[in-house]
């Protein structure tokens, strides 16, 4: 009866569930997922209740800035006019895009513990004003530019300094920053990004300027990091910030941790440092360059007390050694949550002397290690060659299934073929795609399954990599990166034009195992690079559909290098990205036509987009009308093969279109092969330098929670 229907209608109307009938509980917890400018500037407008909630402690009390892309000067104005009393931890990070005059309304922030202002323009007379008023103020990150005088900062301002606790510093310029302020420092982070030359090509010396030379204090630093970017200066400058630590190393230091790219030789000072530290402190995480650890018995001295990082990054050692000098022949770790042996192509292996890096491992090895270290959260074992042997249940991904706390995971593509299907099918076989550039071959296109049921049913008896995929169901990071690859575009260098050949073992890898991640459903960063049998790309539909979660994608040189052969199912797998907020592509030949930035449209969440592509091209006008739709994107670089007059057309009409309504907007179109790349992207901000521009392996890149 329809009267009946619309009664039934009415009633259920009548009885819908009001959002201010929930409990304050329930209601604060909602709350906390809406951004802090929102709250204070929209949200308590709406009604009395809200107007009181938005204000309390728990939502007041830190306040978030660092990826709020929409956030201005006048919005930060009125936010601490309005609350600035009850903030007491304060997270600017990144926030490159607002004026340095900005920084002056922090000093409303009377009760400030916390403050992060890496990323942000500030000077030092704008510092030292700030930091006069901020008197409980205990840890402070910022960046040291050019210009920074330390005979700036006032007494008040100093005095602020001596009670800070946590200190992270990132050098633009040779300087030792506030850091001989800083008395009392528990906790220091160093980030070295000083280049070799100035803008204007004159060499820059690692020598600090006269005046700067105070002696640090580190009598109480118990956690000393410094990560250093490529460059002579760099290495000059850090040297004089451990000198002191060689005189007297502090003796509650437990964890000591420096990440230098190539060459950083070891010197008189930092052996003595290194032979003081292992008679005098007992360490709960270490990272050292591999000069440093490489042919001395440096790890048989050190003491660990209960060790939660280690990172042995690009060193010779062997899997004897490891076991033996980190883990004790078998000792117990379960205190170890993060492992990082990306490049040290003999960690699985039991001597390095006569073996070759293509050898396969020992199992035995990694068995320990999985065993001793149970709870291993985030474990790196990529660039290298860890080939399992023909041997039944020593594979290493069947080991690795053992990790069920994993979180995060790189490995090399090598390391997850079946060694049968690898014998079965040479790289000679017909059906595999050339690894070059030049003139194309036809090759026939393998069916491929249309369901992830059908490829589960096909997979999961021979599949060893399918089977890892099932067993770490709450991985939230995966990056499967070859062992040969090499980005077209690294820091400080020009493109790179020639890549080498993959793996002979990773000759088998391609669409299937791409479909196996798929079972991930809490998957939230994937990266892809050098997959040769990448033939369709039929799997990446499948993480489209499952992997809801996934919020950042990088794929690159997947299958056939002259030709992009997953493009239709890339466009198809976008479609379904929803929470998608990160996307690079570094692949050649990608055209960056009107079909896929339509598909990339309904990526309604992306806010960062990354094309590298040797003889790439794109369609301005699909690219304009692409902004145009999604209006949450802020970065938009491509590196392509245009030419430097397309480039910069496209940009200047990018920003002249979008930049008024997003502050935050940075944009880079540039041709990838010119001569003045590296001048362009030393102008990129860091965040998005180091997040998602330039490739590298993240897995386990710093000790967790090194830094809120």
């Amino acid at each position: 009866c329809p009267q009946e229907v619309v009664s039934e209608e009415s009633e259920e109307e009548s009885n819908g569930v009001n959002l201010m009938e929930f409990s304050d509980e329930i209601l604060l917890h909602i709350l906390s997922y809406v951004p802090c400018t929102d709250l204070v500037l929209n949200v308590r407008r709406t009604c009395r209740k809200l107007a009181t909630l938005c204000l309390d402690k728990s939502l007041t009390h830190t306040v978030l800035l660092q990826k709020d892309y929409k956030v201005n000067k006048d919005k930060v104005k009125q936010l601490m006019r309005d609350i600035g009393k009850e903030i007491y931890q304060l997270n600017m990070a990144g926030c490159y895009w607002l004026p340095s005059s900005t920084i002056d309304h922090i000093t409303r922030c009377k009760n400030l513990v916390k403050l992060n202002l890496s990323g942000c323009h500030v000077t030092s007379l704008r510092l030292s004003k700030m930091l006069s008023t901020l008197q409980h103020l205990r840890s402070l990150a910022i960046d040291v530019n050019p210009g920074f005088d330390a005979s700036q900062l006032s007494s008040e301002c100093k005095a602020t300094l001596s009670r800070v606790l946590e200190l992270k510093q990132t050098l633009y310029t040779p300087s030792y920053g506030v850091v001989p302020c800083c008395t009392s420092l528990e906790k220091l982070l160093l980030y070295f990004e000083i280049l070799d030359r100035s803008r204007e090509g004159f060499m820059l010396s690692g020598q600090l300027m006269v005046g700067e030379s105070n002696v640090p204090h580190y009598q109480n630093l118990r956690i000393f990091y410094a990560r250093l970017a490529p460059g002579y200066v760099n290495q000059e400058v850090v040297r004089l910030y451990l000198a002191v630590l060689s005189d007297r190393t502090p003796e509650n230091l437990h964890a000591f941790l420096i990440s230098a790219p190539g060459s950083f030789a070891e010197t008189g000072a930092t052996k003595n440092l290194l032979d003081s530290m292992a008679r005098n402190v007992r360490l709960d995480a270490l990272q050292l360059p591999k000069a440093w650890i490489n042919g001395s018995g440096l790890l048989q001295h050190l003491k660990f007390n209960n060790p939660f990082y280690f990172s042995f990054s690009r060193c010779t050692l062997s899997g004897g050694h490891l076991i033996q000098r980190v883990i004790n022949g078998g000792k117990d770790l379960k205190s170890l949550t993060s492992l990082n042996l990306s490049g040290c192509v003999h960690c699985l292996a039991p001597e390095s002397l006569f073996r070759k890096a293509e050898d396969d491992i020992d199992s035995s090895i990694l068995e320990s290690l999985v065993v001793s270290c149970c709870n291993l959260r985030h474990l790196n074992l990529s660039a290298a060659h860890h080939h399992s042997s023909e041997s039944i249940g020593n594979h290493l991904c069947q080991l690795l299934s053992r990790l069920k706390h994993l979180l995060s995971l790189a490995l090399p593509v090598c390391s997850i073929t079946d060694v049968a299907a690898s014998v079965e099918k040479p790289p000679t076989a017909p059906n595999l795609v050339p690894q070059t550039f030049g003139r194309k071959v036809r090759i026939g296109i393998q069916t491929y399954p249309r369901n992830l049921a059908d490829q589960a049913s096909q997979k999961i008896e021979s599949s060893v990599f399918w089977a890892l995929m099932g067993s770490l169901r709450f991985l939230e990071t995966l990056e499967i990166i070859g062992s040969s690859f090499s980005s077209a575009m690294p820091r400080n260098e020009p493109a790179i034009r020639n890549s080498l050949p993959p793996c002979v073992r990773a000759q088998s890898v391609g669409d299937s195992e791409v479909a196996a991640i798929s079972q991930l459903t809490y998957l939230q960063s994937l990266t892809l690079a050098q997959l040769p049998n990448i033939l369709t790309g039929s799997g990446l539909l499948n993480i489209g559909l499952q992997c809801q979660h996934l919020r950042t994608l990088s794929l690159a040189n997947l299958g056939m290098m002259g030709k992009v052969v997953y493009m239709s199912a890339l466009m198809d797998m976008l479609k379904h990205c929803k929470c998608l907020r990160d996307l690079r592509l570094e692949q050649p030949y990608f055209c960056a036509g009107a079909q896929f930035f339509q598909a990339l449209s309904h990526c309604s969440s992306l806010q960062r987009l990354c094309i590298v592509s040797r003889s790439g091209t794109l369609q301005s006008d699909a690219v304009m009308s692409f902004m145009a739709s999604c209006l949450e994107v802020i970065m938009c670089h491509m590196f392509m093969g245009e030419s430097l007059t397309v480039c910069k057309n496209l940009q200047q009409s990018i920003v002249r279109s979008f930049q008024a309504e997003r502050p935050a907007l940075n944009v880079v179109i540039f041709p990838l092969l010119h001569e003045d790349l590296t001048e362009v992207i030393r102008d990129v901000p860091m965040r998005h330098l180091d997040e998602i521009t330039l490739f590298k392996s993240r897995v386990a890149e710093e000790p967790p929670n090194l830094w809120w």
